[in-house]
């Protein structure tokens, strides 16, 4: 699935959607740059599942959880080098818990990411004109 966005709202109705899809356990692979969106989206995806928490960056908290009646569990994996780095998040742990996951920077830590995932990739376009891209499962075609 591809959606257009032009603006912040509009990704997170996009993500507000894919959350009515989703799944305890399933886990969201983010690609895209710095400011693409993908926090934004996370935004939209907490308030899809029922929360009403404050969405902001887990760069340096490296995760967020969010409750509600599924879980979200908001990863930050920039600064991750490592299978060592990516041990001591606790990510695995998280794996086996029934939220959902919600990864940036997924492609840091690819060889980890389990199957199936759902991979959402944003590319920015001029403005705030952002191209989400959902794949990785037949609920997304």
């Amino acid at each position: 699935m591809t959606f257009q966005t032009d603006s912040p709202e509009e990704t997170q109705a996009v993500a507000q959607k894919l959350a009515a899809l989703l799944r305890p356990g399933d886990l969201i692979a983010y690609r895209g740059g710095m400011g693409a969106g993908k926090t934004t989206f996370t935004a939209g995806l907490a308030k899809g599942l029922g929360s009403a928490a404050w969405v902001s960056s887990p760069t340096f908290a490296l995760v967020h959880q969010y409750q509600g009646p599924i879980p979200l569990c908001h990863f930050d994996m920039f600064r991750i080098t490592s299978l060592e780095d990516l041990y001591s998040t606790g990510f695995f742990d998280y794996l086996e818990g029934g939220a959902i996951l919600a990864v940036e920077w997924s492609e840091n830590i690819e060889a980890a990411l389990p199957d199936p995932h759902i991979t959402v990739e944003f590319t920015v376009g001029e403005g705030d004109r952002r191209t989400i891209t959902i794949t990785g499962d037949e609920r997304f075609r």
